[in-house]
Order: structure tokens, then C-alpha cells, then sequence
């Protein structure tokens, strides 16, 4: 049954429509109210709004010696494109240049009047100068306050007053099928305006963060901008694009404002983000072991592994719980569990709702601080900088897959290389290769890679299990002497 059969004949002082339109709506038997409401939304006046206070971010970075030897391999362009980053080049320099400059752009929002501007951390990564593009024309330069690359987001300032700032929203509010709207610089073009609707929420790309996912056309440039809803309030930062081509296919997502905030609040005030440690390793719940067990429904996240020593033993819990509440808030899966320590200050005690053997208990954790946030801090507080790592002697620099990368790519194991300069270089190593195994021996984190590299046999080459393109080799890799 038709809604349009059953509405009734609107009064006078209702009609909102040109006389035109109500002849229109009329004679195809619809109600103005219902014509109205089938028509695309006008997105003027929040461009007009939001519009000031959206910059472009142009970043220049010095090319390090193996980066200037060549063109960058085709995977580490892919991985480029996946995610919307622009393609690094070598500028084409003065005779006097130190050397070729790699450029980027992207696109970010004003959050205050005296200069604080927030954008993503990978748009800014590395970058030896930032200037920011306001749509004034005013080029400023930016210090990078600081960056935060899990939740891929960074703090830049710019030295200016009365700037236009944007409203900020609630991102928990958002719902399915909202018309959204995205300004940023798509390959460099400033203040391009691009609308859709939301997609779907909490989509898990097994990061820490909870993406929204829309079908605005994001393309590289557009990173670091606000998305924006119909009451001109920033709901997310446009952060990735799933892509084949290197362009927009239909599906891109945000980060949610309330996350970005939050870490952009912690930037501010001390320059790094401070995430919380419980010391487990979780594993999800699938429907045949919550039924065997007794919990009945499919959710929380079970303690497959419980450090010892960490918050979680000194708390009390034991492997093969199930956590099934942090403070009270449900744990639907092992990546929510992540997500709800990680936003608990250290330091802090937090009650964790476990089932074991059964039934239902509290426990009280005191939350230990995450040693990827002491690590971005550079070991500050007076602590003296930690020691130059096995690998950086072989010109090797190398970081880990995240869990949706690991996905993507079909492995389970393996750290990716960021810069290989003297014997990485020498031995044929890129930038954007993986590292599969040392000596035999496969390599998940950072941490191990550098076990293995440590135990070495100084005498002899390191054998390393390297995939490029989705060939898998041996590379002989001789220690320095």
C-alpha cells in the first residue's frame, strides 16, 4: 500500500512549493510533502558554512638516498592507492637543490580560531615542511603538533587568529542512510565538494578505530577533510578509499569525529597518545563455542593468552575467559575489547565482566600503559632514548602489518620494510617489501624481526623469506663488519 493514498490534503499554510512544482507534484497524483521529500537535498548553505574553514595541505619531504635512486615498485603504489595517499614523485629541482623533494597533498579542517588544524597522520608522515592553503589564498606554514599513525590522525598549527572553525558533531548519532557531504583537495583540486550517504557503521578494518563507510567520491587529495552532515557538523575525517584503479569505486570511509577528538585532544596537551594495556591476546567467539560453553550468544572476546605479569594476571584473569564487559559496555568481539582498553587512562582501574566455567564474575584491573605509546613518546620524561635497533646497522627499517593489512595481503605473519638504505639496498631490498621470515624463523612484530636479526650469526649472511608483488624469494642479507 502506497503512503501517498492514505496522506491527507494538506493544508495552505503548508505548501512550500513554486506554483510550478504544486502543478507538478499535483498531476502525478503526489502530495507537495511526499515530492518534496523524493528531491536531493541542497547542500549550499552548509558550503558556504563548513566551506572557510576546510585548508589544503601541501607537504614536502627531503628524498633519502635509496629513494631518489628510482621510481617507487608498483606494490608500494598499490598500497598507496588503496588508501588515497598521493603518490610521492621526485620533483624536478634547481641546479642548487639539495637533492629531489618527494611532495604530498591532502586536505584538512580548522578546529580553532588561533591556528590548530587537524588532518591525517599519513598525509603529514615524514613531512620535512607542512604549508597550509587557506581558501583565502594565505599560505602559512604548520608545525606538526603531533601525529598518532594507529589512529591516523595529526595536530598541525598554523600561526594565524580568527580563523573559521568548524561545528563538531557526534558520530554515534549518524545513522544508515544520512546524506553526508566531503569538501577537500582531490588531486590538488581546493575546496571540491562531493556528497553521499552513509554506508554502513563500525565498519572493523581490524585497526583500532571503527570506520564510517559512505559512497562519497574520495579520491587522493581528499584525505584529512571533514565529512559532514546535513546540520553542518564534522561526523568523520575521510581517511581511506577501497580501490583497484587507484580512484573512487564507490566506497570510502571516515574516521569518526568522537575518536579523532579524542586523540586530538591528547596530541595537543602532550604531543602523543597514551592508550591503555590489559596484556591479553583476544580471539573471538564463534556461535558453536558459545553454544558449547553456555554462553549462548556469539560475543565477548576470549583471553587466549594471558602475559604474565601484565595488568590481566595481576587482575586475576586466566586463559580461556571470556571478557565479556568493560565497565559495563558490552564486548561484542576481540577487536571491541582492544578498542575499549585503549581508550582507558593508565593507571586506572576498570572492572572486567568475564565468563569462566560457567558463569559470570567481576574482576578489577588496574590498566597498564600500551608500549607503543611509551615508544612514540621517544622515551621522554627524562628516560634516555632506546638503543639503535639490530636491524638499523644492516639499513633496515621495518613496521608491522595491521590486522585488515594481514587480510588484504593472505599472510599471517611478516613486518613490512619502510627504508632500506646501505646493505637492505645493496642486498636488492624496497621500501614496501615484506619480510616473511629470518633465518627460518617467521617474523609477526617488530619485536621478533629484531630477535632474530640480534641472534644472528655475525659471520655469516642472514636469510630472509622476502615477498615483492606477490613473488616470494630469498635475499641473502650480509651483516655489516
Amino acid at each position: 500500500m502506497h503512503a501517498e493514498n492514505q496522506a491527507p490534503a494538506p493544508s495552505r499554510a503548508r505548501l512550500v512549493l513554486s506554483g510550478t512544482a504544486l502543478a507538478l507534484a499535483l498531476a502525478f497524483g503526489q502530495t507537495p510533502a511526499l515530492a518534496q521529500s523524493r528531491g536531493l537535498p541542497d547542500f549550499t548553505d552548509l558550503v558556504e558554512r563548513v566551506g572557510p574553514a576546510v585548508v589544503n595541505i601541501r607537504t614536502t619531504e627531503k628524498a633519502k638516498p635509496a629513494e631518489a635512486q628510482g621510481e617507487m615498485d608498483e606494490q608500494m603504489r598499490e598500497f598507496f592507492r588503496r588508501r588515497g595517499i598521493p603518490i610521492p614523485g621526485p620533483r624536478r629541482g634547481a641546479p642548487d637543490d639539495d637533492g629531489p623533494t618527494l611532495r604530498g597533498l591532502g586536505s584538512g579542517f580548522v578546529l580553532s580560531a588561533d591556528g590548530y588544524v587537524m588532518t591525517n597522520a599519513h598525509v603529514v608522515q615524514d613531512a620535512d615542511e607542512v604549508i597550509v592553503t587557506l581558501t583565502d589564498k594565505r599560505e602559512l606554514k604548520a608545525k606538526i603538533i603531533g601525529s598518532d599513525p594507529r589512529s591516523d590522525i595529526a595536530v598541525v598549527k598554523v600561526e594565524a587568529a580568527s580563523l573559521p572553525v568548524v561545528k563538531i558533531g557526534d558520530s554515534g548519532k549518524a545513522k544508515v542512510g544520512e546524506w553526508v557531504m566531503a569538501i577537500g583537495s582531490p588531486f590538488g583540486l581546493e575546496n571540491t565538494v562531493t556528497a553521499g550517504i552513509i554506508s554502513a557503521k563500525q565498519r572493523d578494518t581490524g585497526d583500532l578505530v571503527p570506520l564510517i563507510q559512505t559512497d562519497v567520491a574520495i579520491n587522493p587529495g581528499n584525505s584529512g577533510g571533514p565529512l559532514v552532515n546535513m546540520r553542518g557538523e564534522v561526523i568523520g575525517i575521510n581517511s581511506q578509499i577501497y580501490s583497484q584503479s587507484g580512484g573512487y569505486m564507490g566506497i570510502s570511509f571516515a574516521i569518526p569525529i568522537d575518536e579523532a577528538v579524542r586523540v586530538a585532544d591528547q596530541l595537543r596537551s602532550g604531543g602523543r597518545v597514551v592508550r591503555g594495556f590489559l596484556g591479553v591476546l583476544p580471539g573471538d567467539i564463534s556461535k558453536e563455542v558459545a553454544e558449547s560453553i553456555g554462553l549462548g550468544k556469539a560475543a565477548g572476546a576470549i583471553a587466549l593468552n594471558v602475559n604474565e605479569g601484565s595488568p590481566a594476571d595481576k587482575g586475576g584473569v586466566e586463559g580461556g575467559d571470556v571478557i565479556t564487559k568493560v565497565n559495563g559496555k558490552p564486548v561484542e568481539n576481540a577487536s571491541e575489547l582492544r578498542r575499549l582498553i585503549a581508550a582507558v587512562k593508565p593507571g586506572d582501574k576498570a572492572t572486567l565482566t568475564v565468563f569462566r566455567r560457567g558463569g559470570t564474575k567481576d574482576l578489577v584491573v588496574t590498566i597498564g600503559e600500551d608500549e607503543r605509546s611509551k615508544r612514540a613518546a621517544g622515551g621522554g620524561d627524562g628516560e634516555p632514548a632506546p638503543a639503535a635497533a639490530p636491524s638499523a646497522a644492516l639499513g633496515l627499517k621495518v613496521s608491522e602489518l595491521t590486522d585488515a593489512q594481514r587480510k588484504e595481503l593472505k599472510v599471517r605473519s611478516g613486518v613490512k620494510v619502510d627504508r632500506a638504505t646501505g646493505t637492505a639496498a645493496r642486498a636488492g631490498l624496497r621500501e614496501g617489501d615484506l619480510i616473511l621470515s629470518v633465518d627460518n624463523v617467521e617474523v609477526a612484530t617488530v619485536k621478533a624481526f629484531q630477535a632474530q636479526i640480534a641472534k644472528a650469526d655475525k659471520n655469516k649472511a642472514i636469510n630472509l623469506v622476502v615477498r615483492r608483488d606477490n613473488v616470494v624469494s630469498f635475499v641473502l642479507l650480509k651483516p655489516a663488519r
